[in-house]
């Protein structure tokens, strides 16, 4: 028997709502509306949300195959972090560097919109603006984090946002093993993400809006969805289908659904938790290239997560009973125990998995075309906590045709290439992530960068 083999396997935050998970009703047939939007997460609701806050008389529909939440908005880390997955270079690549730099500052912005939402349709999600620490583990992971600092400072950003921690202040912060030093990046927040995507989708409904459950979207076209349960016409139609595009006819090549997987330990001891640290519950993560990330909940859990094996199925299909897998469950266990070993004898009682997006060029962003009443957003490659509010509020300008400082961001337009066909796209993902899970062993045994191995894989990622 396994650390992780007496654990549920489903979702921490999901198993915490099930007697609140009242299924809604499916579609009645043909119907008529303003706005339909196809995905019931983060970013169908947050647009949904910014549309009926701005004009309450629209008709506003959202579409949802399973249940609000059902996708990453319910399974992800809780991580409401203020950045974004692109990078600040490839943004400004799209236009200039001062362009990038304000769309990062409206990410630092996203977490305070975040928590006021939160406070005014009084939504108990665990809110806890704590920042991100993320500590280094090996030399190579500290040269990277004094480098990420310097690049901080010399494009405006102070000790307020971004600096850099001796070793003995990362062990306050956590207590982890092979501690070089430490970054703590302040625009970040843990949540409870099931019990924020359940309080937003009231919140929706609370303002006029229509959602509906059980209803499977076949197609899409200007001014008509095709569903399960029947026919939409609507003058505006938003796609925020994030890793189940691959579902939509003729979009699997759009998007890349990768796995990740998640484990929460029981509620820990207050002596234990002391030990660990993360007292003001900051979100936390190590400088290696294949990313774990963890939070303390609420009731001082210790939840989890990291890639796992494998990381993609052939043909991007979705599969259930991987999420589930053991041995993947096991490695993240494994993972988190290198990293803070005291959590040795402690119970695993929830692990769970699910797939987030990745666009061909790796950079998030949303598109609207006015002509056609046609829109897309997501692509934020596991970071999407914070992003899909900044994509939902800007989606939700664009539509009104609004001129605020929003709909000039620099992701806003961002078009990907589509994906290889297979087999090329399943030999890139596991050649891509060989590299990287080499480059992170080489570097932990030699205290080297692991060049060759590092600019294969950012290769690879199209970077």
């Amino acid at each position: 028997m396994t650390a992780i083999s007496n654990a549920r396997s489903v979702s921490l935050w999901m198993d915490r709502l099930s007697e609140d998970l009242i299924p809604r009703a499916p579609l009645h047939g043909d119907t008529e509306t303003d706005i339909a939007i196809i995905g019931g997460g983060f970013s169908g609701l947050w647009t949904a949300y910014y549309l009926l806050d701005r004009d309450p008389s629209l008709r506003v529909l959202v579409v949802e195959k399973e249940y609000c939440g059902f996708g990453a908005s319910g399974r992800n880390g809780g991580w409401c972090e203020g950045g974004l997955a692109g990078g600040t270079e490839k943004y400004a690549k799209r236009s200039s560097l001062d362009e990038a730099l304000r769309l990062e500052h409206a990410m630092f912005a996203t977490v305070d919109e975040v928590q006021r939402v939160i406070e005014s349709e009084e939504i108990d999600c665990g809110f806890q603006k704590g920042g991100v620490i993320s500590v280094a583990r090996n030399k190579p992971q500290a040269k990277r984090q004094i480098s990420a600092v310097e690049t901080a400072r010399s494009r405006g950003f102070g000790e307020d946002i971004i600096r850099l921690l001796e070793p003995e202040e990362a062990r306050n912060h956590l207590n982890a093993t092979d501690i070089h030093s430490g970054i703590f990046f302040s625009p970040s927040a843990t949540i409870d993400p099931g019990r924020l995507v359940h309080g937003l989708a009231l919140a929706v409904e609370s303002r006029g809006g229509k959602i509906v459950e059980g209803t499977t979207v076949h197609s899409f076209e200007e001014k008509r969805v095709s569903t399960s349960h029947g026919e939409i016409s609507a003058e505006v139609i938003i796609q925020a289908t994030e890793a189940f595009t691959r579902d939509l006819k003729g979009k699997r090549l759009d998007l890349l659904p990768v796995y990740s997987r998640m484990i929460a330990t029981e509620p820990l001891s207050d002596s234990l938790m002391d030990d660990i640290g993360l007292a003001n519950r900051p979100t936390f993560n190590d400088g290696r290239y294949i990313v774990i990330y963890g939070q303390r909940t609420e009731d001082n859990r210790i939840a989890f997560g990291g890639q796992g094996n494998p990381p993609y199925l052939y043909g991007s299909k979705i599969d259930s009973s991987i999420e589930g897998n053991e041995i993947s469950h096991e490695a993240v266990w494994r993972n988190l125990i290198d990293l803070l070993p005291q959590l040795k004898d402690v119970a695993i009682t929830h692990r769970w998995g699910g797939v987030l997006a990745i666009p061909r060029n790796w950079l998030p962003g949303l598109r609207f075309e006015k002509a056609a009443g046609l829109g897309v957003l997501g692509g934020y490659v596991g970071e999407g906590v914070a992003a899909a509010n900044l994509a939902g509020r800007t989606m939700a300008d664009l539509i009104l045709n609004l001129k605020t400082d929003l709909v000039s961001l620099p992701w806003v337009g961002v078009h990907s290439r589509r994906w290889e066909p297979e087999p090329l796209r399943w030999i890139g993902v596991r050649t891509s992530r060989r590299f990287m899970g080499a480059a992170d062993v080489t570097e932990t045994r030699t205290g080297k960068t692991a060049w060759v191995a590092m600019k294969a894989a950012h290769f690879l990622r199209g970077d």
